[in-house]
């Protein structure tokens, strides 16, 4: 019998249609489909027009169907999206809502029809926890899958629990010293490296609270980290509070044949320029879809890669126009922003270039540091390529998620932890860090015989051994395919 005729069990995705969410979420379903095949799953794809990534992903997804995977878009309500620059705080919730109707009339769909497939859940990420209610309405089980680390899902219920368990107003720790004793971590947490977004006055204080009550209401929690990697702070989880937790990472978007010959990116000008390079000597700069900086900041990286003398990779992103609903993009010229004479001085081991293809990159011989927002999916990807990382977050959870890989796990070197920008205007706080931080920073990482670049070589075997058979993710997306199956609505 054909695999698509035995399944009998579906879940529905609902990611968050931001790239770094989409992915994983995607190929988390994937995953799951792979291990079962009596799961199909229809993922749910929302719209927000200033991402033309989620776009093109969503077409690459429809062309390359996946056998038990099936891809629905959502329809697109503009009028939202004023919301942005009207009130931050309110365009997230208003957002989802928005969608509700959507995914409660195909839910319905899903449970009233007369075919013999079973809706076993819907897989929610944690920033539509407002989609609880509508699998609530049908008594369907929900499931988050949670892009960020297992000490970052801790902090948020350590900072819910001193709200509505202590009273504490946690708007009042955005910018002072105070240091915070958190269960998942095993190190104080300094109150300066909190998400600035998440202690905002304005409005969102609330809805982080908000989100983690809801999560606590879910089925369980899909994680995606690993307990080698993440021991103390997975353990902390299995707290009696917190719904049951499944690690099943590293959940990457990774090319069959784990290297840089592949279709995609084998002709790609930076990989060629990569072939010529010698074994572990360049460092390879990202800062992710949102990372850009002005020109000022720009020129003091120059100079530090300048007077470094490694070899250079760097994806230089243009900062968003303000008047415009846009991520970051490319320079047409980049020497605009550039000193003067730069790319002329270190044509012979430096490369600038706009958008560069991580994965490849990072999977290449030739990489031997990676500089990094440090968002998870990337921390997630150098780990798995054993490529150390120096650490220069910017928003969100990225301050606490430097702050774990630097201070708690000892797994990347440090460039500025407290830089911060602001995540709607895309600007500093007014924290420059300066050609002689950077350069230090880029040195330390390329240091050859580091204990740091040990320890990471160490970690990528424990990534990639938690995958296969009888490892940790294994076991537990065993764990979870089980629950889905024995608490399948009849």
């Amino acid at each position: 019998m054909e695999a698509q005729k035995m399944r009998e069990t579906e879940l529905i995705f609902i990611p968050f249609p931001a790239i770094g969410h989409l992915v994983p979420a995607v190929e988390s379903a994937k995953l799951l489909i792979k291990r079962d095949h009596r799961l199909s799953i229809t993922v749910l794809i929302m719209k927000m027009p200033m991402d033309k990534g989620v776009a093109k992903y969503t077409e690459s997804l429809q062309r390359d169907a996946t056998d038990g995977m099936k891809v629905v878009e959502l329809p697109l309500d503009d009028s939202i999206f004023k919301l942005v620059w009207e009130s931050h705080a309110s365009f997230l919730s208003a957002f989802i809502n928005s969608q509700k109707a959507h995914v409660r009339d195909i839910v319905a769909d899903r449970v009233t029809r007369s075919d013999s497939t079973r809706l076993a859940g819907i897989v929610i990420d944690f920033l539509n926890t407002a989609m609880i209610d509508v699998a609530n309405e049908f008594g369907v089980p929900t499931y988050v899958f949670y892009v960020s680390s297992a000490a970052f899902l801790g902090l948020t219920f350590y900072l819910q629990s001193l709200s509505d368990d202590h009273g504490q107003d946690i708007t009042e720790y955005q910018d002072t010293e105070a240091s915070l004793s958190v269960p998942c971590f095993l190190n104080p947490v300094p109150a300066k490296f909190l998400p600035s977004v998440g202690l905002d006055k304005e409005g969102f204080a609330s809805t982080i609270l908000s989100i983690a009550r809801r999560l606590r209401q879910t089925k369980g929690i899909i994680l995606n980290t690993v307990l080698e990697l993440e021991t103390h702070a997975v353990m902390t989880l299995a707290d009696g509070k917190t719904p049951p937790v499944y690690s099943v990472g590293p959940v990457l978007n990774i090319p069959s044949g784990e290297g840089t010959t592949d279709n995609q990116n084998s002709d790609n000008p930076v990989i060629t320029w990569l072939d010529d390079q010698p074994p572990s000597s360049v460092v390879f700069l990202c800062f992710g879809s949102l990372g850009s900086f002005d020109a000022d900041q720009v020129k003091e990286i120059a100079h530090a890669l300048e007077h470094s003398g490694h070899r250079f990779l760097w994806s230089l992103r243009r900062p968003p126009p303000q008047e415009k609903r846009e991520l970051s993009g490319e320079y047409d010229n980049p020497e605009e922003v550039l000193p003067e004479g730069f790319l002329e001085r270190t044509a012979g081991i430096g490369k600038v270039v706009g958008w560069a293809p991580q994965v490849a990159v990072l999977s290449h011989s030739a990489v031997g540091g990676f500089v990094s927002h440090c968002g998870w999916n990337s921390i997630l990807e150098s780990l798995w390529y054993g490529v150390p990382m120096a650490a220069w977050p910017m928003f969100g959870d990225q301050q606490i998620l430097a702050f774990e890989m630097v201070k708690e796990l000892e797994l990347a070197v440090e460039i500025k932890l407290d830089f911060k920008k602001d995540f709607y205007t895309m600007n500093s706080a007014g924290i420059a860090v300066t050609a002689k931080e950077i350069e230090s920073g880029i040195r330390c990482l390329m240091d050859g015989g580091s204990e740091i670049r040990k320890k990471v070589k160490e970690m990528k075997e424990k990534t990639r051994m938690a995958l296969v058979e009888g490892g940790s993710s294994y076991t537990s997306v065993g764990r979870l395919i089980d629950d889905i199956m024995n608490n399948s609505p009849e």
